[in-house]
C-alpha cells in the first residue's frame, strides 16, 4: 500500500528545473512540490541527499510478447527488468503476442494476462492491419492508447503491413477520436535479403537503406496534413528524414518522433562480424548518422527517445552461424534504455532536463498521460526514481533480468544507476533487494477510456 510521506533531496527534477525540493507523498499521488524547510508535519521524510529524484520514465515502445510468445519475454519479466531501469510506466506494442492486439477480442486477450504480472504501470497499442477499420472505435472505447501499423512486413504472419488505401480507411477514425496512428515507417517495393557475406553486418545495413525510411515518412507527412490527426514515427534511425520531419512540424501538423538509445549509442562501423544480437529494424546506422540524431534531438525535431524493447529466444538469433539474414531482429533493452541515453547526454553536455524531457514528458504526451505521468505535478501519480547519475556500471548477464539474457549492453560502460523505483507511492525496485509482489495496474488513455464490456 502507498504510504503518505515526503522524500527530500538536493537535486529534484521539477517542472521549473533541477533544484532542492521536497515531494509530499498523500494517497499516492504528488501533492505538492515544496521547499526542503517547508515539508509538512506528521510525515515520515526520507532523505536522498546528492542522489537525483526525477519522475519515473515512460517506455511507450516495448514489445512484452505475451500471450503465444511468453518464451520470448512475458508481462512478468519485461516489467521487472523495466523497474530496475527505472521506468514506471510502459506500453506494450500490439506484436509480437498471439494474438495480435487488432481487435477488441485481442484486447480482453491481452490486458487478461497482464493482470497480476506487472510490476509497472502499463497500457496497450492497438494494432491497424488490413481489414479492421471496423474493430478500431471499440478498441478506442476501450482505452487503448492508439494504433500501430506496419508499411513494410512486421516480421510474423498475423500482423500483415497496410497500404496507403487501407490508412485512408483508418486515419479518418483515428483523427476523429484524437488517438495518434504510430508507424513503422520503412517502404519498399522491392524488400530483399542480405547478399554476399550475412555474417557482416555491412550486408546487413546495406539491404534497409535510409531512403526505405525516407519514402516512408514523406508519404506519412502527406497523409498527416491531409487526415489532420497525430501520425509518430517510431524508432527513427535515418537521419536524412530529419529535413521532412522538421518541414512537418514547422508547419504544425502534429507529427512527432521517436527514436531509441541503441540508435544513440551503437554506430555500423563497430558491429563485429556475427553479433546477430545487433540486429534490428530499422538498422543501426553509421557514426555520422548516430551523431545527427542528437542534433535532431537538441534541436527539437526529434521528440523523445524510447526503448523498442524487442526480445526473442536466443536461439532465433542464430548465434551458431552468426547470420544477419536468418537472425530476427530486435534488441532487448529496457534495463539499459536510461543508463545507455544519460550515457550519451553526458557525453554531449545535455543535463538532466532535458533526459526528463526526452523520456518522461515527450512519451507520457503521446499516450495521454501527461498531468498523470512522466512529472512531478501536483495531482500526478507518485511514480519517481531515486537516480545516481555519476556512478558507473557495466552490465553483465548475471544482473540482466530480461527474460533472456542477450543483449547488446552487457559489457559496455554505462553511468547512471537506479537506485529506486517508485509506482503511485509504492517502491517497485531497490537496487539489491528482492523484487516485490506485482501492484502495476493498467492506464487507459483517459480521454477516450470507457469500461470494455
Amino acid at each position: 500500500m502507498s504510504q503518505d510521506q515526503v522524500l527530500r533531496g538536493e537535486r529534484v527534477v521539477t517542472d521549473t528545473g533541477v533544484r532542492p525540493a521536497a515531494v509530499v507523498v498523500r494517497g499516492g499521488k504528488v501533492a505538492a512540490v515544496v521547499g526542503p524547510t517547508e515539508i509538512p508535519s506528521g510525515l515520515p521524510v526520507t532523505d536522498v541527499g546528492p542522489k537525483v529524484l526525477m519522475p519515473g520514465v515512460v517506455d511507450s515502445h516495448a514489445h512484452i510478447n505475451e500471450p503465444g510468445r511468453t518464451e520470448w519475454e512475458g508481462f512478468e519479466t519485461a516489467t521487472r527488468a523495466a523497474a530496475a531501469g527505472g521506468i514506471t510506466t510502459v506500453v506494450d506494442m500490439p506484436l509480437n503476442s498471439i494474438p495480435a492486439t487488432t481487435s477488441l477480442a485481442a484486447l480482453r486477450t491481452k490486458t487478461a494476462a497482464a493482470e497480476g504480472h506487472c510490476a509497472i504501470d502499463h497500457g496497450f497499442w492497438g494494432g491497424v492491419i488490413p481489414g479492421n477499420t471496423d474493430e478500431l472505435e471499440a478498441m478506442i472505447d476501450a482505452g487503448v492508447t492508439g494504433f500501430k501499423c506496419f508499411l513494410i512486413q512486421s516480421g510474423v504472419d498475423e500482423f500483415p503491413h497496410v497500404t496507403r488505401e487501407d490508412l485512408e480507411r483508418a486515419m479518418p477514425v483515428l483523427a476523429r477520436r484524437g488517438v495518434p496512428l504510430i508507424v513503422h515507417a520503412e517502404m519498399t517495393d522491392a524488400e530483399g535479403q542480405p547478399e554476399g557475406d550475412t555474417r557482416t553486418y555491412q550486408s546487413y545495413l546495406a539491404s534497409r537503406p535510409r531512403q526505405w525510411e525516407d519514402d516512408a515518412i514523406r508519404m506519412m507527412v502527406e497523409l498527416c496534413r491531409r487526415h489532420r490527426g497525430p501520425v509518430h514515427i517510431v524508432h527513427l534511425s535515418s537521419s536524412d528524414a530529419l529535413k521532412d520531419i522538421a518541414a512537418a512540424k514547422a508547419e504544425g501538423l502534429p507529427f512527432t518522433v521517436e527514436t531509441c538509445p541503441h540508435y544513440l549509442t551503437f554506430d555500423a562501423e563497430h558491429i563485429p562480424d556475427g553479433a546477430t544480437w545487433f540486429k534490428c529494424a530499422p538498422p543501426i546506422r553509421e557514426s555520422e548518422n548516430r551523431e545527427r540524431l542528437w542534433e535532431g534531438l537538441a534541436r527539437g525535431h526529434i521528440d523523445m527517445v524510447v526503448s523498442d524493447h524487442s526480445p526473442c529466444t536466443p536461439a532465433l538469433k542464430h548465434l551458431e552461424h552468426g547470420d544477419f539474414g536468418k537472425a530476427w531482429g530486435g534488441i532487448a533493452s529496457l534495463q539499459f534504455s536510461l543508463p545507455a541515453v544519460w550515457t550519451g547526454m553526458r557525453a554531449r553536455g545535455h543535463g538532466l532536463e532535458q533526459l526528463v524531457r526526452w523520456m518522461c514528458h515527450a512519451p507520457a504526451k503521446l499516450t495521454g498521460l501527461t498531468g498523470q505521468k512522466g512529472s512531478l505535478t501536483p495531482g500526478a501519480d507518485a511514480d519517481f526514481l531515486v537516480f545516481d547519475p555519476d556512478a558507473p556500471f557495466t552490465p553483465d548477464a548475471s544482473g540482466v533480468l530480461h527474460r533472456h539474457k542477450l543483449t547488446p549492453y552487457a559489457g559496455r560502460p554505462l553511468v547512471g544507476v537506479v537506485e529506486q523505483t517508485w509506482v503511485r507511492g509504492q517502491k517497485v525496485h531497490e537496487r539489491g533487494a528482492p523484487a516485490p509482489a506485482p501492484t502495476g495496474q493498467w492506464i487507459r488513455r483517459p480521454q477516450t477510456a470507457r469500461p470494455v464490456k
